[in-house]
């Protein structure tokens, strides 16, 4: 049975040359990637989305606040519990598509235990935290969004440092897509995949 994502592909009447396009473009965006994985390197922030690379732009203090802090309190905890392993936006999460740079990352004890010393490319995590800046909002809403469910990360974090508020996502099991748990401006936020890992508001933004 095919998917059904490629049904108005399929039932196309012109479906031959509609495929050899999109073979075309799969072959280049391939070659894109592959090229885009040679040239990076450890000074470089970048992402490969869709076939185009994006550079990143230096952030603003707040953002890289934000991020350092919740880093800091998730990194605290991992190292309390033992329960998985958190890293922050260096790490490149290859996915079938794209590879993106989160600005932080969780991997459960049992992915954790997969992972080795000198690895530089990671599979999808449990937990993603995107802080959002003008350059990268419209991905992160959109293409990061889709992927991250598509490839069950359980739990998504969106930041806004200016506005001060976390959006957090959660997979609906009914649709596999994200849906808003919780949108908060006040209190703390606690996680749902990570089991007894909370931080409260003023710990981000105060």
């Amino acid at each position: 049975m095919s998917d059904p994502a490629l049904e108005p592909l399929l039932q196309s009447p012109i479906f031959p040359r509609l495929a050899d396009e999109v073979h075309r473009v799969a072959i280049r965006e391939k070659e894109a990637r592959e090229q885009f994985l040679k040239e990076l390197t450890p000074e470089m922030k970048a992402e490969f989305i869709q076939g185009e690379v994006f550079l990143h732009s230096p952030a603003k203090a707040r953002h890289l606040a934000v991020t350092r802090d919740l880093l800091f309190a998730l990194t605290k905890y991992c190292r309390e519990t033992g329960n998985g392993t958190v890293f922050s936006e260096k790490c490149l999460i290859s996915l079938t598509r794209n590879d993106f740079e989160p600005d932080v990352v969780w991997f459960s004890r049992e992915k954790a235990a997969q992972l080795e010393p000198d690895q530089m490319l990671f599979p999808a995590p449990d937990f993603v935290v995107e802080v959002l800046s003008q350059s990268t909002e419209e991905r992160d809403r959109t293409v990061k969004f889709e992927d991250y469910a598509v490839h069950g990360v359980a739990e998504y974090w969106i930041v806004d440092a200016e506005a001060e508020t976390v959006e957090q996502y959660t997979i609906d099991p009914a649709t596999d897509r994200y849906q808003l748990a919780e949108k908060l401006a006040h209190g703390s936020v606690k996680s749902h995949i990570i089991d007894g890992f909370e931080i409260s508001w003023d710990h981000l933004f105060g």
